[in-house]
């Protein structure tokens, strides 16, 4: 019998104080191998559509589930505990490249049913280690903080009520489908993330029950900094009103650069702290290199320096990079959350502290 999402929702946070929590790896690089063409991509529903879809990854969720159930159940099969939905771009923000907009809630819905009902079977069978579905909520293609205009920097092609709309309308869709978990990630504007926080938080105030929120930025560069300016202290003191499940780092850069901004992190956030790195940085091809033990020999490090809780791949990771993950963190205690002493913090590009 499966779980209700009460039940999963204390079985995840009771995981994260015995174990390391393991996240599944890139779903990007996956659907590449299938050399899926523009018919596989349009399937029935959408053979006479006006866009071309070859590249939309997340339309494969109505026109080819099964790749899809697949990429859940190999990742849960290699060690995963928590697979994420793919509906990384599944905004209406996001798939008006496509004309998409119209199928935003079915996207959201199966993405998150599909992953359900696979990790539900891997739970009856493996009832020691349940397996969790984290709704992918990503940062859309448009920033709330910078103008896409250099001649004019006060020019925004979005405002604020429309992503907040847009996330709203995603999280809805993913809490109806069985999500266990909201994962905000890639985060490379706070304030597109701010808006997303306040849709799934005002979910609540409409009778929905309340889910952990995990989020995730990314450090564009060797600054160490989001795209919007923010250091990894200020970045948590802008998010830590939220009281997430989990606060860290993906994508963008591999676990070697990655390391000390997750140790900042690591150092400040009085939660659980994540870090799904790429693969490396990519080759001049825009491939990734580093292969699966690498990433998860700097991930055993990390995990033994006690830094992090929850670890996973993103860009250029496979299920074997998830394996190796999964194997070098067996039996390394996760980071304990450290008590911080009460103070006033705030955050522009830098942090601010003031402790009475």
């Amino acid at each position: 019998m499966a779980l209700t999402r009460s039940e999963r929702i204390a079985a995840l946070h009771k995981a994260a104080k015995e174990r390391i929590l393991v996240l599944d790896g890139s779903w990007g690089v996956m659907i590449q191998r299938e050399n899926l063409s523009e018919e596989d991509f349009r399937g029935e529903r959408f053979a006479n559509h006006s866009h071309p879809q070859k590249g939309n990854n997340d339309l494969l969720i109505l026109t080819r589930p099964d790749i899809v159930a697949g990429l859940h159940d190999v990742y849960y099969s290699v060690g995963a505990d928590i697979s994420e939905t793919n509906t990384f771009s599944s905004t209406t923000i996001a798939q008006a490249d496509y004309g998409l907009e119209d199928a935003v809630y079915d996207l959201n819905y199966e993405g998150a049913r599909i992953g359900r009902e696979v990790a539900d079977r891997w739970t009856e069978k493996e009832p020691h280690k349940p397996r969790f579905v984290a709704g992918a909520i990503g940062p859309t293609n448009r920033t709330l903080s910078l103008s896409p205009d250099v001649n004019d920097p006060g020019y925004r092609a979005v405002s604020y009520d429309e992503v907040y709309n847009a996330y709203k309308q995603q999280a809805k869709a993913l809490h109806d489908g069985g999500v266990d978990l909201f994962l905000i990630e890639t985060v490379f504007d706070t304030l597109n993330a701010k808006a997303a926080i306040k849709a799934v938080k005002d979910l609540e105030d409409e009778g929905y029950e309340p889910l952990p929120i995990w989020i995730s930025g990314t450090i564009t560069d060797r600054s160490g900094r989001t795209l919007s300016g923010q250091t990894a202290e200020a970045f948590w003191n802008s998010v830590r009103h939220a009281k997430p499940f989990a606060v860290g780092f993906n994508c963008a850069l591999g676990a070697e650069l990655m390391r000390p901004h997750i140790a900042e992190l690591s150092r400040v956030a009085d939660t659980l702290v994540s870090a799904y790195p790429n693969a490396g940085l990519p080759n001049a091809m825009g491939q990734y290199d580093e292969e699966p033990h690498e990433t998860g020999h700097f991930i055993e490090e990390w995990a033994k320096s006690g830094l992090v809780n929850i670890v996973g791949g993103c860009c250029g990771t496979t299920p074997d990079h998830i394996k190796h993950i999964a194997d070098e963190v067996a039996g390394v205690s996760p980071r304990a959350i450290p008590e911080r002493p009460v103070a006033l913090r705030l955050s522009g590009l830098e942090p601010f502290e003031l402790i009475a």
